[in-house]
C-alpha cells in the first residue's frame, strides 16, 4: 500500500506517520500492493480527526473518526474500514474489474454477513423545480437531513444535505 499522509493544523511527526502506516498497514492483507491510501490528520480545538480514503476501481472506501487523542482515532478508523470491507466484500468485488484492487486471499475468504443491505421502504414523490436554497428550507420543514429536488437553474435532479455545523451541501450530477 502507498500512503499519502497530510496534516491540517497539525505537524505529521514521524510517530504519527509510523502509527498510521502500522495500523492502517494491517489492511494491506486485503489490497493489492499498488493501492493508494489517502490519510488526512487534522486538529480542531480538542478534536483529533483522521480521514482515510482508499480509491478502488469503481468504488471509494472511506472513513473518518474523531476523538480527543489522534492515536485512538487511528485505531478506530482501521477497525471501521476492516468491518466495511468484510461487510461489503461481495458488492465491492462483484464486477471483475473491481476485483483487481484486492488480494486473492481476501476474495476467496468468506465473511459472515453481519447485516445484509435490504431496502425495506420505497417512496415515490413528485419532484418540483426549485432553487437549492428553497430545497434547504423544505428539508428543514420536513425535519430530514437530505432532500431530493429538481434544480430550477439546471433542470437536473440534485440533493441538498445537512452538514455538521449547521451548514448545507449540494450534490449535482456531472455533465
Amino acid at each position: 500500500m502507498k500512503f499519502i499522509i497530510l496534516g491540517k493544523n497539525i505537524e505529521v511527526t514521524e510517530g504519527l506517520k509510523s502509527a498510521v502506516e502500522d495500523k492502517i498497514g494491517k489492511l494491506s492483507k486485503y489490497f493489492s500492493e499498488d493501492t493508494e491510501v489517502h490519510v488526512t490528520l487534522s486538529v480542531e480545538k480538542d478534536r483529533q480527526k483522521i480521514e482515510v480514503t482508499i480509491p478502488v476501481k469503481g468504488n471509494i472506501i472511506r472513513s473518518e473518526q474523531v476523538s480527543n487523542d489522534m492515536y485512538v482515532s487511528i485505531d478506530l478508523v482501521e477497525e471501521i474500514i476492516e468491518r466495511q470491507l468484510k461487510k461489503y466484500k461481495t458488492r465491492l468485488t462483484d464486477k471483475e474489474q473491481n476485483a483487481s484492487s484486492f488480494k486473492q486471499e481476501f476474495l476467496e475468504k468468506d465473511f459472515m454477513d453481519e447485516e445484509e443491505v435490504r431496502i425495506i421502504r420505497s417512496k415515490k414523490f413528485d419532484i418540483k423545480p426549485m432553487y437549492p436554497e428553497d430545497a434547504c428550507v423544505q428539508m428543514e420543514l420536513l425535519g430530514h437531513n437530505f432532500f431530493v429536488f429538481c434544480n430550477a437553474e439546471t433542470d437536473q435532479v440534485n440533493v441538498v444535505y445537512k452538514r455538521k455545523g449547521n451548514t448545507y451541501g449540494l450534490i449535482e450530477p456531472e455533465v
